[in-house]
């Protein structure tokens, strides 16, 4: 969730297990009403974060919240 009214682009997450996510809900999207900035599928990364081995890198729309799902 982004509560600020500013794109928070590059923003890192640490997931459980690597692999391909997907942008399955975006409150920003058009179908909304929104400006339609989302991810689609982020790879993940072999950068601890969070305390997770891996992570994502993504961007958090203004005002709106995602949800992601790993595929596979």
């Amino acid at each position: 969730l982004n509560f600020t009214p500013v794109p928070r682009e590059n923003y890192r997450i640490g997931v459980p297990h690597p692999g391909t996510y997907q942008e399955i809900f975006n409150s920003d999207s058009h179908y909304y009403d929104g400006t339609n900035q989302g991810n689609g599928h982020v790879h993940t990364e072999a950068q601890p974060w969070m305390n997770h081995a891996q992570s994502i890198s993504v961007t958090l729309p203004p005002l709106a919240g995602i949800v992601l799902k790993q595929q596979g």
